[in-house]
């Protein structure tokens, strides 16, 4: 079935003689407005986590799974001498780009945010760590794990698959739940405008039976309060979604050592997604207020 697009015109073209009827202040224009608003501004917040969590998402799946780090736990005098045979080896093995043995320096900051800046590496049982780095084909973790048992004995292979799993199933669930809240808040904007335009129709109960009475129909009495609280919807999530963006703006930027928690902003033309909140929410608007004023006007009839 086509939209009547004439009937929608009706209700969204002006009638001053129609709006009269409609309160233009007082407690359904304040629930209205507040309500558009504050659903407009948890929707930026929502929006800005699924896209961020989507994008953490992407990134540890695609830079830990190129990733792989080689344990050298061996008896300091026998060290040096696996960690040469273990890079040997690795240069060998089909599937690793790249290979290399990091330095005291590096695993002093791998250890530094768990046990402080003074950690005694010399003095302490630390493994030697080799950072891997796989070629697109990838290589053959279990025939590795086999080499190395026979040619590296204090050798162990950590190729992430065990933990990067959950986190990148951790971040594609806050990605979805960001959405799901995303339509939890428009359900619940819907439910208030509904609750708001009812109360505004039976408050005007007796303008109604006037206006019926001296010929008035049903769609032009449905379409001024449609248009009224389409608008404050308008308004309201307007004002909702600026105030919204500038808190997000204010937001601390994304950081590679603080990771996660400051990355919650909006980045390149991610910043439109919240420009389509408004329209939804005088979309949302415009569908609760006309299905409760046609509901409320057959009930007053």
């Amino acid at each position: 079935m086509k939209p009547d697009f004439n009937r929608i015109a009706a209700y969204l073209v002006g009638d001053q003689q129609a709006d009269r009827m409609v309160p233009p202040t007082g407690f359904t224009a304040r629930l209205t407005l507040f309500a558009a608003g504050a659903m407009a501004f948890l929707t930026v917040f929502a929006l800005a986590l699924s896209l961020a969590t989507g994008r953490l998402a992407d990134r540890w799946s695609d830079e830990l799974a190129r990733a792989s780090t080689l344990r050298i736990s061996a008896p300091m005098d026998q060290r040096a001498a696996q960690t040469e045979a273990a890079l040997r080896l690795l240069q060998t093995t089909p599937g690793v780009a790249s290979a290399r043995a990091l330095d005291e320096a590096e695993q002093r900051a791998l250890l530094e945010p768990w046990f402080g800046p003074d950690l005694p590496l010399e003095t302490l049982p630390i493994p030697q760590l080799i950072e891997v780095i796989e070629s697109p084909e990838g290589f053959d973790a279990a025939g590795l794990r086999l080499r190395l048992a026979a040619e590296v004995p204090g050798a162990v292979l950590d190729d992430h698959t065990r933990w990067r799993r959950p986190l990148v199933s951790a971040a594609d669930r806050l990605r979805l739940l960001g959405w799901v809240s995303i339509a939890l808040i428009g359900a619940t904007t819907a439910a208030m405008i509904t609750m708001a335009a009812q109360a505004a129709l039976a408050a005007n109960a007796q303008v109604i039976a006037v206006l019926r009475l001296v010929g008035a129909r049903d769609v032009y009495i449905a379409g001024a309060f449609v248009r009224r609280f389409t608008l404050r919807s308008l308004i309201g999530s307007a004002i909702g979604t600026v105030l919204g963006m500038i808190a997000v703006l204010l937001l601390p930027s994304a950081q590679a050592e603080a990771g996660f928690l400051t990355g919650l902003g909006f980045q390149g033309w991610h910043w439109i997604w919240p420009l389509v909140i408004p329209p939804l929410g005088g979309a949302v608007a415009f569908a609760a207020t006309r299905h409760a004023a046609h509901r409320t006007l057959r009930e007053l009839t």
